[in-house]
C-alpha cells in the first residue's frame, strides 16, 4: 500500500489552515495543523513530515525563526505562506532555507499545485552529471563536487539552490537564459512567477559582485533573461 505524503500546515489563522487541509486531504495527503512553533516542533518529532506550509507572521517565534531552527537538522521542503508579496520577505525566506514562497491571496488550488511541485522535485531531483569538477574564472572559482565558491581567495557561503543556479549559469557561460528556462533547469517545474528566479539572482549578485547594481558576472540581458559572463 502506498504511504500518503504528510503535510504540516503552520498557521495561527485556523480558518486558513482548515481550508488548506480540506483541499490537501481531497488530494489524498495526510495533513497536520499547528498554530505556533511549539505545536510545529511537537508534530515534527512525532510524525514523518514530507512538506511544511509555514506562515511567516506567527505568535512567538516567526516563520523565519522556525525555518532556521528546522534547517539545523532537517531538509524537509518548506513553502512560506505570507499575506505580503514583497521582495525583501521573499529574499529572506529563501535565504534561510525556504524552498518556495506563495501569498495567502493565492487560490487554494494554486497552493496545492505548488505543494505537489515541491514534493515532486524533492523526490525526483538528482544531481546533474559533473562536466568539470572545478570551474575557474580567475578571481571566481567554483568547486562543483564540494559545493564551494571562492572569490578573491575567500570562501563564500551559498545555500543549496543558490549554488545550483550559479553552477548552472557558470557551466553555460555567455549563454542567455530566460527566467522560465532557469526555473525549469533548477527547480524542474513550470514557472508561474518570475519572482523566485529574480530573488535568487539578486542574492547571488550580492555575494559575488563588487557592485551588485552594476553586475559583471551575472548580467541582465534586457527583455530576455540572464547570462554568466565567463570573461
Amino acid at each position: 500500500m502506498t504511504t500518503k505524503d504528510t503535510i504540516l500546515i503552520v498557521d495561527d489563522e485556523l480558518a486558513i489552515g482548515e481550508l488548506l487541509r480540506d483541499f490537501l486531504e481531497a488530494e489524498n495527503y495526510q495533513v497536520f495543523l499547528a498554530a505556533d512553533s511549539e505545536e510545529c516542533f511537537r508534530l515534527l518529532e512525532q510524525h514523518r513530515i514530507d512538506c511544511i506550509l509555514l506562515d511567516i507572521m506567527l505568535p512567538g517565534q516567526t516563520g523565519f525563526d522556525i525555518c532556521k531552527r528546522i534547517r539545523q537538522t532537517n531538509n524537509v521542503p518548506i513553502l512560506f505562506l505570507s499575506a505580503l508579496d514583497q521582495d525583501l520577505h521573499i529574499i529572506r525566506g529563501l535565504g534561510i532555507g525556504g524552498d518556495d514562497y506563495i501569498t495567502k491571496n493565492s487560490s487554494p488550488g494554486e497552493i496545492v499545485a505548488r505543494v505537489k511541485a515541491v514534493l515532486r522535485r524533492s523526490k525526483q531531483h538528482m544531481p546533474a552529471p559533473v562536466k568539470d569538477s572545478h570551474l575557474d574564472f580567475g578571481s571566481l572559482k567554483i568547486d562543483v563536487l564540494s559545493h564551494e565558491v571562492w572569490l578573491n581567495n575567500e570562501k563564500i557561503t551559498f545555500t543549496a539552490k543558490e549554488f545550483e543556479l550559479l553552477r548552472f549559469l557558470a557551466e553555460h557561460a555567455n549563454q542567455v537564459f530566460t527566467h522560465e528556462q532557469l526555473y525549469e533547469s533548477i527547480w524542474g517545474d513550470y514557472l508561474e512567477d518570475s519572482h523566485l528566479v529574480r530573488v535568487y539572482i539578486s542574492r547571488i549578485r550580492e555575494k559575488i559582485e563588487e557592485d551588485p547594481s552594476k553586475p559583471e558576472w551575472i548580467q541582465t540581458v534586457w527583455g530576455v533573461g540572464y547570462k554568466f559572463s565567463g570573461k
